[in-house]
């Protein structure tokens, strides 16, 4: 029975030395670059067609295949208007298939529907969702950059067919 017990705990680190190092070093995540966005965020931006208020929220979902934001904002009205503009959107973030960018596919309430690419500027803490130059139409670019100081800035610009982006709308975000 002694000779048992040292040769049963053999086999069992043998075994599980094998079972390491055939699932090797673990790799690094790939959603590292955009953890910053994750979390509950408020503030007040500005803006066509007015000052705003709103909310955004980034959420993994499906087992962490995905990055949901949620957002929302409410348009003060201007001058004789009674309601203020209200817009709601939902940004699925993905991975590119077979190590290519990460994607974003864009739905609001106005009707719109975007396809983003999503590229990662050298500083941390940033990244820029641009739609394809080459298809038709304008072109939109969406940017997140955290400050030091723990605010979120975002900025939705667009382009024209040819043209340079213009900052549409620019709104600065904090953690809740």
């Amino acid at each position: 029975m002694k000779k048992t017990i040292p040769l049963v705990f053999s086999v069992i680190l043998v075994v599980g030395s094998a079972r390491a190092q055939a699932q090797g070093p673990k790799p690094s995540d790939p959603w590292a670059r955009l953890s910053f966005l994750v979390g509950e965020w408020q503030g007040v931006g500005s803006g066509e067609p007015g000052e705003a208020v709103g909310g955004t929220s980034f959420a993994f979902s499906l087992d962490k295949k995905i990055l949901i934001r949620k957002s929302w904002t409410q348009f003060r009205p201007r001058a004789g208007e009674k309601p203020g503009l209200s817009h709601e959107d939902l940004l699925i973030i993905y991975p590119g298939a077979d190590g290519a960018p990460f994607r974003a596919i864009y739905f609001d309430n106005e009707g719109h529907v975007i396809m983003y690419s999503v590229s990662f500027p050298p500083k941390s803490g940033a990244a820029i969702f641009e739609t394809d130059p080459r298809e038709p139409g304008p072109r939109f670019r969406l940017t997140y950059e955290l400050n030091a100081d723990g605010v979120l800035e975002n900025a939705f610009s667009i382009a024209p067919p040819g043209g340079e982006f213009r900052v549409h709308v620019r709104g600065a975000l904090k953690k809740k």
